[in-house]
């Protein structure tokens, strides 16, 4: 039973350093929020926040998945402005960082409470769509390429009628 679990936490570990991190840890998320809301209001694009952090291997997992499936990365493209969006919620970050994520957490109406990644779609006002959790998108150990694209299509521009 030991060393199934080592093994297990081993392939873990793998993942997180095989797979490229896609978080940027030194940037405000608030800025960089009202940043592609900007490009996204002039585009006529919605934003979509993928909130994680580069130690969640799901997060790195979902990123790969998308970058890697043409179909799903040309949906985005074409209707979204998709940022990755650093949520660090460990009190080893400091007071200042902790309530950063507060805020940022209150701003997009408490998304975390999906486990991570979780995806949030802002129209180009910043208002909140909707909270998409992700392991509904899953499926063994990746995410199902139909659910995903159903996602994305649902909560484009048009789909909402904007």
């Amino acid at each position: 039973m030991l060393a199934v679990l080592a093994a297990s936490l081993s392939l873990t570990m793998s993942a997180q350093t095989t797979l490229k991190k896609v978080y940027n840890e030194d940037i405000d998320p608030m800025a960089q929020i009202d940043q592609a809301l900007v490009k996204a209001k002039a585009e006529g694009k919605f934003v979509v926040c993928q909130v994680g952090g580069n130690w969640c291997p799901w997060c790195l997992k979902f990123a790969d998945f998308i970058e890697k499936d043409t179909a799903i990365s040309r949906m985005i493209d074409e209707n979204f402005v998709y940022i990755h969006v650093n949520y660090n919620p460990r009190k080893s970050q400091g007071e200042e960082k902790l309530a950063q994520g507060r805020a940022l957490m209150k701003r997009l109406h408490n998304a975390g409470r999906f486990g991570y990644p979780v995806f949030v779609v802002l129209d180009e006002e910043g208002q909140v769509l909707h909270l998409q959790d992700s392991g509904l998108l899953e499926e063994g150990e990746s995410y199902n390429q139909q659910k995903v694209m159903s996602f994305f299509k649902n909560w484009t521009p048009k789909a909402v009628g904007k």
